[in-house]
């Protein structure tokens, strides 16, 4: 039997979550947060990422679209995007988020934005409660849409703010995955592509 349907297989016999496959979108000054990702959760998934080295920067933006498309993002199941202080002016994480709300085979990827703590602001107004769009203006248009239709998943950095649920990694991949066919006419993909940094 072909491995690919193997391990799904293994996996509900065994009663073990399915290990998907995982793209972690960040702005290198967030690398600490990134290494640190990889601590927590790095057991629960299997890593499609861009390792520092794998993209010569030199390279031509269309190159630099379509190494992301075809050897990153073509076969990755879900995107988690790793939202610092300044990711939000990220041209390459925009292209890397586009590339991975499009139809291709295997379908769409699932996405999932992580509020860090270096997070620019809080999601609570002046009398402590809790609202979301405060968020907004920090987020690339993209992410802001598909967040606003039901498609993506808002996370919290662990511990950050401890009154909210506590991050279950591996609920939240499972889910993110599941989206992409029951919420697939949610996506929001019609924004242009960031052309520089913000």
């Amino acid at each position: 039997m072909n491995d690919q349907y193997l391990s799904p297989l293994l996996s509900q016999i065994l009663n073990v979550p399915e290990k998907h496959k995982v793209f972690v979108s960040f702005h290198h000054e967030d690398q600490a947060y990134r290494d640190q990702f990889d601590q927590f959760y790095s057991q629960y998934f299997i890593s499609k990422s861009v390792d520092f080295g794998d993209i010569e920067p030199d390279n031509s933006d269309e190159y630099i679209k379509r190494l992301i498309q075809e050897e990153h993002i073509s076969d990755t199941s879900v995107v988690v995007v790793l939202y610092g202080a300044s990711t939000w002016k990220r041209k390459h994480i925009d292209w890397e988020m586009s590339a991975a709300l499009q139809e291709k085979v295997g379908g769409h990827s699932g996405l999932i934005l992580m509020i860090l703590p270096t997070f620019p602001v809080r999601p609570y107004n002046a009398y402590g409660q809790y609202d979301e769009s405060f968020l907004h203006p920090y987020f690339h248009p993209r992410a802001s849409a598909n967040l606003k239709s039901g498609y993506a998943t808002l996370l919290y950095w662990p511990g950050l703010y401890p009154s909210l649920p506590a991050v279950q990694m591996t609920d939240a991949i499972q889910n993110a995955f599941d989206r992409r066919i029951t919420h697939k006419k949610l996506i929001d993909n019609s924004h242009p592509q960031y052309q520089n940094n913000r």
